[in-house]
C-alpha cells in the first residue's frame, strides 16, 4: 500500500474518522545561512497511490528522485502550496517565528481548506483545522514527507537561480548551507544580500 516503514498510523486513523481532507506541512532551509526558507503544505489524494511508494523524507531521497516526485505530487494533490520567506523577513522574525508563519501561510493557501493538518516537529496557531505536531513528522507520516519533497526540490531551483545571480558562491552546489567552499566564497566575496544576516557567522562577517 504505502512506503515501507510508512505505518501511516496517523493519517489512517484520521481518514477512518471521516476525515479525507489531510495535510501535510513542512519546510526547506533552516539550517542554511543563505537563501529563503520554504515551506510546503500537500493534501493527498489517495494514501495508497502506486507512485506513493517512493515517497520518503526528502533528505533521504537522491536529487534524481525527488525531482522526478516533484511534478507527480503536483498533479495528483487535491490541493498543495509553496510559500517562500526570504532573509530580509528572516532576519526581522527570527528563524523559528518565520518558519511558523510560513507554516500558517501555507496551510492559508492551500486552495482547498484542511479539515485537519500534520505538520512536523512544531505545532501551528492561528489556523482553522486541528492539527498536530508530529516528531520527526517528514519520516512516519506520509502526507509530510510529500510537503518536504516539494520544499526541497522548490528551494534547491531557487538557489540554482541564485548562483547564476550571485556567481562565486557556489549556492548551486551547497545551497546556502555552511560549507568551507561557502566560507571562503564569504571571505573573498563579502556578504550579498541573499545572506541571513541574523546567523552568527554571517554577522560576524557583517561588522
Amino acid at each position: 500500500m504505502t512506503s515501507p516503514g510508512y505505518q501511516l498510523n496517523i493519517e489512517v486513523k484520521l481518514r477512518d474518522s471521516g476525515l479525507t481532507l489531510i495535510a501535510g506541512v513542512d519546510e526547506a532551509g533552516r539550517g542554511p545561512c543563505a537563501g529563503p526558507l520554504v515551506i510546503a503544505a500537500i493534501i493527498l489524494k489517495d494514501l495508497s497511490a502506486e507512485f506513493l511508494s517512493r515517497v520518503r523524507d526528502s533528505k533521504k531521497l537522491s536529487e534524481k528522485v525527488r525531482e522526478e516526485l516533484f511534478p507527480i505530487l503536483k498533479a495528483e494533490a487535491i490541493a498543495y502550496s509553496i510559500i517562500e520567506i526570504w532573509p530580509e523577513e528572516l532576519d526581522e522574525l527570527g528563524l523559528h517565528k518565520s518558519n511558523l508563519e510560513g507554516m500558517r501561510r501555507a496551510v492559508s493557501s492551500l486552495s482547498v481548506a484542511p479539515e485537519y493538518v500534520l505538520t512536523d516537529g512544531y505545532a501551528i496557531e492561528g489556523i482553522q483545522a486541528p492539527s498536530l505536531a508530529v516528531w520527526k513528522g517528514d519520516q512516519v507520516a506520509l502526507s509530510i514527507s510529500a510537503a518536504s519533497i516539494l520544499a526541497k526540490v522548490h528551494r534547491d531551483r531557487i538557489m540554482v537561480e541564485l548562483d547564476q545571480e550571485y556567481p562565486g558562491y557556489g549556492f548551486s552546489s551547497h545551497k546556502g548551507y555552511i560549507t568551507a567552499a561557502h566560507t571562503r566564497a564569504l571571505e573573498k566575496l563579502g556578504v550579498s544580500a541573499i545572506h541571513r544576516k541574523s546567523f552568527a557567522n554571517i554577522a560576524k562577517m557583517s561588522n
